[in-house]
């Protein structure tokens, strides 16, 4: 009995956690970031009509570093695209991370680099791990999801 019963438990679980993956297709979540100035930025802004891509990373993070520089080399093609990088990193973090990982997109005009500062997110979008990367349609559904750096080139070959 008492198998049967830890069964049912797992199977559960692993029913919820597979319940919380990102789902394509979904809306984009109604959040509330704020910009490195302070100001404050919800989800609300992102313009329907054009792609954008939302990436979580942490300053720290190897992966998440290397997903910025693949990126940050490829900037020339993420004109047709708003870019928003959210971090629950302190801005001294953020700073670093920019200067040394993503410096070509600094300057861009669609790119906006945001604090997690009250921590939703993780609630809210779901993500595996760092760095997660999202990418919305025009119509601000999800359209793919990936934890994986391996998957950069695939976001850039759906930005088109």
């Amino acid at each position: 009995m008492r198998k049967i019963f830890l069964s049912l438990i797992i199977a559960v679980c692993a029913l919820t956690v597979n319940a919380q993956q990102p789902i394509p297709g979904t809306d984009m979540p109604k959040a509330l970031f704020y910009k490195t100035d302070g100001g404050n930025f919800s989800t609300d802004l992102i313009p329907k009509g054009t792609k954008s891509m939302i990436i979580l990373f942490d300053a720290t993070c190897d992966h998440c570093q290397k997903v910025a520089t693949n990126i940050s080399k490829r900037s020339n093609e993420l004109i047709n695209v708003n870019l928003y990088l959210v971090t629950q990193d302190q801005i001294r973090s953020v700073n670093y991370f920019m200067d040394t990982f993503a410096k070509p997109l600094k300057t861009m005009k669609n790119v906006t680099v945001l604090q997690d500062r009250d921590h939703i997110f993780i609630p809210l979008f779901h993500p595996k791990q760092y760095p997660s990367l999202y990418l919305y349609g025009k119509d601000k559904k999800l359209e793919f999801y990936s934890s994986d750096e391996r998957d950069v080139p695939r976001f850039f070959s759906r930005i088109k």
